[in-house]
């Protein structure tokens, strides 16, 4: 009974392919964005998680962040 299961779809050859296409097409999108992207985009997500969403610009600024 299961070994039948994929015999009485129609077309069941083609989604592999498709899955396929659709795997390679990301990971390529992905990999020319990540050699494309702007070096100070990263630097600016670098830093999120580290700041407090408080601008530090300044030493004085610094102190009361503690």
């Amino acid at each position: 009974m299961y070994k039948n299961i994929l015999q009485t779809i129609e077309n069941v050859q083609v989604w592999p392919l498709i899955s396929l296409v659709i795997f390679f097409l990301f990971f390529a999108l992905l990999l020319w964005w990540a050699l494309t992207v702007d070096d100070g985009y990263v630097e600016e997500m670098g830093q999120k998680p580290l700041t407090d969403g408080v601008a530090n610009n300044s030493t004085e600024n610094s102190t009361y962040l503690l």
